[in-house]
């Protein structure tokens, strides 16, 4: 019931015209991992990679991310992989406040039809959009919140977008601590 109730979500977000963003992008990136997974992680939009196979986290900043799972013993195929934007936007420039907007039905009804436990916000942009009750990512990350209400008993996680870590060695080794953070917990259920 659940992985059909995906699937056909998976389908409306291929079909999206929300915004003019899915005229330049080869394909849509609804996501990908089990309709009830425990932990489902969001970044910023696809890329380049993901626009060309349809599947999101495959560049560079996928590469590293399922490195960093892998690192930690956590099977990439056993979480849900997604991004804020279902569509990349030009010359991977930053989502637009309307992109942003016309995109949040999906990435909602992603989350309330897999349920997770644990939502890894990964980088600024997610952050923003998720978790935005006045936090900063920077004082927020390596942290599991409990946010308002309207989300109940799931746990946010946050960290930095694994394209931080291809730029700066810092950012690298952050992600690398917060990650193992997150496996412990992850393991923990």
């Amino acid at each position: 019931m659940v992985k059909s109730r995906i699937e056909k979500l998976d389908n409306e977000i291929k079909n999206c015209r929300r915004c003019p963003l899915w005229k330049g992008a080869k394909n849509a990136v609804p996501g990908e991992g089990p309709a009830n997974a425990k932990v489902m992680f969001f970044g910023e939009a696809p890329g380049r990679e993901e626009s060309l196979t349809g599947k999101p986290f495959v560049g560079r900043s996928g590469k590293l991310l399922t490195q960093l799972l892998e690192e930690n013993g956590v099977n990439r195929d056993k979480v849900f992989i997604t991004s804020i934007l279902k569509h990349r936007p030009p010359n991977n420039r930053q989502p637009k406040k309307c992109e942003i907007k016309a995109c949040e039905i999906w990435w909602r009804k992603q989350i309330e039809i897999v349920r997770p436990k644990i939502i890894v916000v990964l980088g600024r942009f997610a952050f923003d959009t998720i978790v935005n009750e006045g936090k900063s990512l920077s004082r927020s990350r390596g942290e599991f919140l409990t946010l308002n209400k309207e989300w109940g008993e799931q746990k946010f996680f946050i960290t930095f977008h694994p394209s931080a870590g291809l730029r700066f060695v810092k950012f690298k080794e952050i992600l690398r601590k917060d990650f193992r953070k997150l496996a412990k917990k992850i393991k923990s259920f």
